[in-house]
């Protein structure tokens, strides 16, 4: 895919992202730990909706 910007804004963009504040280290995606995190946000939420409900009733 060819630039559309002009050689001058092409080569600012370059400079810009290779500075040392656009060049983090990400950590590797972790599919399990997203997938715990949501089975146990889901378990809470039923389980305090139970609690309600028998506060309630």
């Amino acid at each position: 895919m060819t630039s559309r910007l002009s050689p001058e804004d092409q080569q600012r963009v370059d400079q810009y992202l290779s500075a040392p504040q656009h060049q983090v280290e990400r950590q590797p995606f972790r599919v399990w730990l997203l997938l715990t995190l949501i089975i146990v946000v889901v378990i809470g939420m039923g389980l305090l909706s139970r609690l309600l409900s028998s506060l309630v009733l």
